[in-house]
């Protein structure tokens, strides 16, 4: 009987760990930059425009002035 349990126990860890592989094996082989219901059509990638958050003008100084 501690025989039976035993294999069952062992092909059940063979098995999982299979699936966990598979699985990962899986998702990093998917192509992060196509628009699907998984990433809610945000496409991942490099841009080489710069990003402007903040563009020095009299009306933002008078803000950051007055907040001060």
């Amino acid at each position: 009987m501690q025989d039976s349990r035993r294999n069952f126990l062992k092909k059940a860890a063979i098995v999982t760990a299979g699936a966990v592989a598979g699985t990962t094996v899986m998702t990093a082989n998917s192509d992060s930059s196509t628009q699907d219901e998984t990433n809610n059509g945000v496409v991942i990638g490099h841009s080489n425009k710069k990003e402007i958050l903040y563009k020095k003008t009299t009306e933002w100084e008078a803000f950051y002035t007055k907040a001060k």
